[in-house]
């Protein structure tokens, strides 16, 4: 299961994206579920938009903070989980399927717990970014701590599988997005913080040119799909 990551805020990253889009697609009120709130920074930058918030996360240890965060937490193990708190208007998975045996299941569960006019909001690490095809070119696929390649991650995704799979459980796609590449994770106490933004700010004009090729991960907004 994953690790628990720190919250990222910086331009392009997929939690300033998440929180742009749930302000996008979704009015005031109604019920937020995060599943994998990790630290709970996320759910907790979302919770003012919400008249109720729940918080899902594996790690025990972090039921202290997250208690902070939301207005309800459960601890469960979502490959284990048959069913999901009802009538939720917005659902968040950030970075979660990845690290799911059987993510379609919990998609199928996402959409039984969505409201008709419900919005998903889901990212997915993309394993066709251009670092990785660079490395393997090279020869090169080696497991990591964190990243495209965490050693917990068991699904891998490109843009066009992930479309697929959610599209197969039952959804339509609003809005597909791309997160630049995480310069700042890598080079932060290395370079001046003026040259990161410049690179920040690069990086997110060329990332939807060629979003397959160089988003860091792939993000999407979807509802249920019309019988």
């Amino acid at each position: 299961m994953p690790n628990v990551y720190t919250f990222k805020d910086f331009e392009g990253s997929s939690h300033r994206l998440l929180i742009e889009l749930v302000g996008r697609y979704r009015r005031r009120g109604g019920r937020l579920l995060d599943l994998g709130a990790a630290g709970g920074e996320l759910g907790n930058a979302l919770r003012a938009r919400f008249d109720e918030t729940i918080g899902f996360e594996y790690n025990v240890d972090c039921i202290g903070t997250l208690r902070g965060c939301f207005d309800h937490v459960a601890i469960a193990d979502l490959e284990r989980v048959t069913e999901l708190p009802p009538d939720v208007d917005a659902i968040v998975l950030a970075d979660v399927l990845e690290h799911l045996r059987d993510p379609a299941r919990v998609l199928k569960l996402v959409h039984n717990s969505l409201k008709d006019d419900g919005h998903a909001f889901i990212s997915v690490p993309n394993i066709a970014n251009i670092t990785i095809r660079f490395g393997l070119l090279l020869g090169i696929f080696e497991y990591r701590d964190r990243g495209i390649l965490d050693e917990t991650h068991v699904r891998f995704y490109t843009q066009r599988s992930f479309r697929r799979e959610i599209e197969a459980a039952g959804f339509r796609i609003l809005t597909t997005r791309g997160t630049s590449m995480p310069i700042r994770l890598k080079l932060e106490g290395y370079v001046p913080n003026p040259i990161l933004r410049i690179g920040e700010r690069l990086l997110s004009w060329i990332t939807p040119l060629w979003r397959s090729l160089f988003a860091y991960q792939i993000v999407v907004v979807a509802v249920k799909a019309e019988r």
